[in-house]
C-alpha cells in the first residue's frame, strides 16, 4: 500500500511539474466543531491533504482537493445512547473523515513570494464514528454534501517548489447515520510544486 501511494504522489508530482499545474501536499491538525466537537473534543494530529490546481489564468484555478482526518479520544467510564440502545464502560471513539471536493482558487498576488489566496470547495465526504467499550462497538456512517471555504499563503521557496499555510472550514450536512452536521477546521502546513 505504502508503495502504491508513494508511486501516486511521484507520479501527480510529475505531471504538475511538465504541465505546469500546481499539486500541495499538507499535514493537517484538525479541530472539531458542533456535534463532532462535542463527540470528541480533542484536536485530531492524524491529518493529511492533496490539493491539485489547474490555473486557468493568473489569478485563479480550478481543482480537487482529498484528504483524511482521524479523530480520538479515550473517555473514563460513560454511558452512551444511540437510538434504542445504551451501553456503559471505557469508551474509545474514533471519527474518520475522507473529504473529496472540486475546488476553485483565486489568489491575490500570484507571480510574489508571498500570495494569499482564497479557496471554496464543494463535494462529497465518507464520516465514520466508532464507539468502542470492551467487545462491542457502536458504529454511525454517511456520504455528507460538503461545503469548504479556505484561507491560505503559498511561499515560493524556488522555482516550481514552494511552502503554503492554509485554514479550511469543512461543513459536511446531516446524512446516512448522522442527524446532525459532521464538520471541522483544519490547520494544514506543507509544500507545492508548481
Amino acid at each position: 500500500m505504502k508503495r502504491i501511494i508513494l508511486t501516486l504522489l511521484i507520479g501527480i508530482s510529475a505531471t504538475a511539474a511538465v504541465a505546469q499545474h500546481s499539486v500541495e501536499f499538507a499535514y493537517s491538525i484538525g479541530f472539531g466543531t458542533g456535534d463532532l466537537g462535542d463527540f470528541i473534543s480533542k484536536p485530531s494530529f492524524r491529518g493529511i491533504t492533496v490539493d491539485y490546481r489547474h490555473m486557468f489564468n493568473s489569478n485563479m484555478a480550478v481543482g480537487f482537493n482529498a484528504g483524511w482526518n482521524t479523530f480520538y479520544a479515550e473517555e473514563s467510564s460513560k454511558t452512551y445512547t444511540l437510538e434504542n440502545q445504551s451501553l456503559t464502560g471505557k469508551q474509545y471513539r474514533y471519527s474518520n473523515h475522507l473529504p473529496m471536493l472540486v475546488t476553485y482558487t483565486y489568489f491575490l498576488s500570484p507571480d510574489e513570494f508571498i500570495s494569499p489566496y482564497a479557496a471554496f470547495g464543494l463535494g462529497t465526504m465518507y464520516a465514520r464514528r466508532n464507539t468502542d467499550m470492551n467487545l462491542y462497538t457502536l458504529e454511525q456512517e454517511g456520504w455528507p454534501f460538503v461545503l469548504q471555504p479556505e484561507i491560505g499563503i503559498h511561499f515560493k521557496t524556488s522555482d516550481g517548489l514552494g511552502t503554503v499555510v492554509n485554514l479550511k472550514y469543512l461543513h459536511g450536512f446531516e446524512a446516512g447515520d448522522f442527524n446532525a452536521a459532521q464538520s471541522y477546521l483544519t490547520l494544514n502546513i506543507g509544500f507545492s510544486f508548481n
